[in-house]
């Protein structure tokens, strides 16, 4: 008896020192493995690991590191690679295991596409040749909460968001890399190499589909709409975007540029046209007033020689 209080007073003084050691850095936010030394509460800046002294302010520099290299008013910079999907919903070619084609087609009108099944080149003929499948190994899932004036507990929305991809999704969770909060805007990390993954798991790209369909309100779940509760408070999400990173880079050209982008192009264009001209055009005048101003020097010089 006398060993097992022993045991249960040690756990409990370990309990009590673990707690000592974690602290909260109230000066900055973008910090992480925070502890007690002495009175004073350090961290590991975001994106640069150096040691913060959160009693004082974070300097500019390591502040501005963590913000781009976490996120960025809630949104971190993407991988290069990075792309959406910009044509939306299609008819597409199944391979018979349920995979996608690599080419895919619509009348004369041909692309390829990654393991999600969305397109990674332009569009082209019927030639267009699409050498294979090539896999989607992360994928980044951006969304906001609904408005509120407190943020959300982060700890308890990262517990959430894996939980249900988890069980909802049936998802491993080793493929939940992160989950990122910044009041209102979340980031889930989802990476799935092919080594990695089993003959049993589910693909990230459809666990991405199925969660992209709940938020939006058109589950393919049978009478099983998402219901996600923080201390009984239902969380609603809007504005969820997706970006794809595959095996290999995409191989869009200045074809796929939208109409928006092509226009501020030609406007910046005719601009920097327009400023030449304008140039040009002061200059030559700016010349003949100095070309006549010297002719009417002249004809005084020799109006007062006579």
């Amino acid at each position: 008896m006398e060993l097992l209080r022993g045991a249960a007073l040690l756990l409990l003084l370990c309990a009590a020192a673990s707690a000592q050691d974690s602290c909260t850095c109230t000066k900055n936010k973008r910090v992480t493995n925070c502890r007690q030394v002495g009175n004073v509460c350090q961290c590991n800046s975001i994106g640069s690991s150096m040691i913060v002294n959160c009693e004082t302010l974070t300097s500019k520099c390591l502040l501005m590191k963590a913000e781009m290299t976490n996120s960025k008013a809630g949104r971190r910079e993407k991988p290069k690679d990075a792309f959406q999907d910009t044509d939306g919903l299609y008819d597409p070619e199944c391979e018979n295991n349920g995979l996608f084609k690599a080419k895919q087609c619509n009348g004369t009108t041909c692309w390829c596409v990654n393991t999600a099944g969305v397109r990674r080149t332009d569009k082209y003929d019927t030639d267009l040749k699409c050498n294979q499948l090539v896999r989607t190994t992360w994928i980044i899932i951006e969304m906001r909460h609904a408005e509120r004036k407190a943020p959300l507990n982060a700890e308890s929305l990262t517990k959430l968001l894996k939980d249900t991809i988890t069980s909802r999704y049936m998802l491993d969770g080793r493929y939940i890399s992160g989950v990122v909060y910044e009041k209102p805007s979340i980031t889930i990390d989802l990476k799935q190499n092919s080594s990695d993954k089993s003959a049993g798991d589910v693909d990230i790209a459809d666990v991405a589909y199925y969660f992209e369909k709940d938020v939006k309100g058109d589950s393919i779940f049978l009478n099983n709409a998402l219901n996600m509760s923080i201390d009984n408070e239902v969380l609603n999400f809007e504005n969820m975007m997706v970006y794809y990173v595959d095996e290999v880079p995409p191989e869009f050209s200045m074809k796929s540029l939208t109409a928006g982008v092509i226009a501020v192009i030609v406007i910046i264009v005719l601009a920097v046209v327009a400023g030449i001209v304008a140039l040009v055009l002061t200059r030559r005048r700016k010349g003949k007033y100095v070309k006549a101003e010297m002719k009417e020097m002249n004809e005084m010089h020799r109006g007062l020689n006579a």
